[in-house]
């Protein structure tokens, strides 16, 4: 799950809790709300944990190196 998905899932569950004023029998929406307001934040909470940071992996030491490359002109 990526970030625009996660951030979507907040989002559409934050209407649900908060916004929805509906009585339905069976089930509550505001409990799905709630329930898509969580996965979302796990969902994000994982994909910075996996992605962020990426900065901090490598040897530490880059070097440069100069390319020159030949052309013969006709």
């Amino acid at each position: 799950m990526g970030i625009g998905a996660s951030v979507f899932l907040i989002a559409l569950g934050a209407i649900l809790a908060f916004a929805v004023d509906v009585s339905t029998s069976g089930f509550n929406i505001n409990t799905i709300g709630i329930i898509l307001m969580v996965a979302g934040a796990v969902g994000l909470a994982m994909t910075m944990l996996v992605f962020g940071r990426r900065d901090r992996v490598g040897t530490g030491v880059v070097e440069d190196r100069v390319v020159t490359r030949e052309r013969d002109v006709y």
